[in-house]
């Protein structure tokens, strides 16, 4: 019989994005990591910049939860792992509590995961029991456990708030309007912790403000039953992989890093902004991020790119992601027009925009089967390069992405989750997908 065990979570959820989701949820990881508790955060569907802000409030790695891209065996087994050694789990929803197929709701009632709801109270008074008691009672099978009120004007405001609430609806508390405690955004979302300089100040002030709700205790306990997964096959057993990791390369998995390990690479980090050789590598990863926020450092760097390129020349993979397919283009110009060449392995130019150019979940389908991931992007082409093939769309179908294959490089603005399909990902990395 499969092993369970038991440890006290709570997903924190919303009526939509924006609502201040990952503030809570830092702060609940801060104030019980303060009281000397060893907290495991995971995040809903897909997100790279959420997950750095929780790593840094709670001093754990983050791992995202999604029943398409992740796999419903593979949540299971990131919240088992979590149970067993941690004292509190939560698990930060994605976008509305009911948005998306499969939904925050849906993971929580496949996991019994018990809901905590944020609601941005900064425009309303009495309304708010009104939303509340919708998305508590919209789904039966749903457990909520209680209502965060989100901007807090006033301590009348928040007396209105929680009268507005029904009997069977706990208040768990609210957070001020404050900008000490807001975390600052851009057009991809949060910032990066290193680039907001009192973080860990909000960070604090935040958890004191839960300190003093019932959000202060641990939630009740949840049983999390071990699934039956296989370890993956040594197929990268030995082969050298160098991983760009540096401000201008953030964007990656770390499920993803440790699958690669898993299945026997060695990972060499290096840094495309201040490096001027690649490690020893027999493959190479370029991840997303942010190369438009240093273009001309990543330009200048001649050195790093005539090395990239004479590694491609010697028919060694290259798998890029996004902001690393960027990386490898022609050019790339910032949205005020700023322009500068890059390493030119791909024959397009692109630019960056200030409306979405693509998001959403999508899957490859390579000779190893269906590989999954996602797109989120305010760039585009300026004329797309000859690709191999198109992703699809998920749900619904439909053209997604599409591949750039020129000898051993695989480039897409598709962030991959590598653990969606070990044997397409190790093809990938040995040069050998199809």
């Amino acid at each position: 019989m499969a092993e369970t065990r038991y440890c006290p979570a709570l997903l924190v959820s919303a009526p939509a994005s924006g609502q201040g989701k990952t503030t809570v949820v830092a702060a609940l990881a801060r104030h019980h990591r303060r009281q000397g508790r060893r907290v495991r955060v995971l995040k809903t569907g897909p997100d790279f910049l959420d997950p750095m802000i929780h790593r840094r409030a709670s001093g754990e790695p983050v791992h995202p939860l999604d029943l398409w891209m992740v796999g419903d065996a593979r949540c299971q087994q990131l919240l088992f792992e979590a149970a067993g050694e941690a004292d509190l789990i939560l698990v930060e929803g994605v976008m509305g509590l009911y948005d998306g197929t499969p939904s925050s709701a849906s993971l929580a009632v496949r996991f019994g995961l018990p809901v905590a709801l944020v609601i941005d109270a900064g425009a309303m008074a009495q309304t708010f029991g009104a939303v509340a008691q919708g998305l508590a009672r919209y789904r039966p099978d749903l457990r909520v456990s209680g209502v965060i009120a989100n901007r807090v004007a006033s301590e009348r405001h928040g007396e209105m708030l929680r009268e507005s609430l029904p009997a069977d609806l706990p208040w768990l508390g609210g957070l001020s309007s404050s900008a000490a405690i807001a975390l600052p955004e851009r057009h991809l979302g949060l910032h990066q912790p290193d680039a907001i300089a009192d973080l860990d100040t909000r960070l604090d002030g935040a958890a004191s403000l839960i300190a003093q709700s019932p959000l202060a205790d641990l939630p009740a306990a949840v049983g999390f039953t071990a699934p039956a997964l296989s370890p993956p096959p040594p197929l990268l057993a030995g082969l050298r992989v160098a991983v760009a990791r540096d401000e201008a390369f953030s964007f990656v998995y770390q499920a993803n890093l440790d699958l690669l390990v898993a299945m026997g690479a060695r990972l060499n980090y290096f840094s495309p902004l201040r490096d001027h050789r690649l490690p020893d590598a027999d493959s190479l990863y370029l991840p997303g991020g942010y190369p438009e926020l240093h273009l001309d450092s990543l330009a200048d760097n001649g050195t790093l790119l005539a090395a990239i390129r004479r590694h491609h020349r010697a028919g060694k993979p290259i798998v890029a992601e996004c902001g690393g397919m960027l990386y490898l283009l022609e050019s790339l110009a910032r949205a005020d027009g700023h322009r500068r060449a890059l390493a030119g392995l791909i024959p397009a130019d692109a630019a960056m925009g200030e409306r979405l150019g693509g998001l959403g979940l999508q899957a490859a389908r390579f000779a190893a089967g269906q590989l999954r991931g996602h797109a989120f992007h305010y760039s585009t082409f300026v004329a797309p390069p000859p690709f191999e093939c198109m992703a699809t769309r998920y749900p619904g179908g439909g053209e997604g992405e599409g591949l750039f294959r020129a000898g051993a490089l695989t480039a897409s603005y598709i962030h991959w989750y590598l653990p969606s399909n070990p044997g397409a990902a190790a093809a990938l990395f040995r040069g050998t997908a199809r």
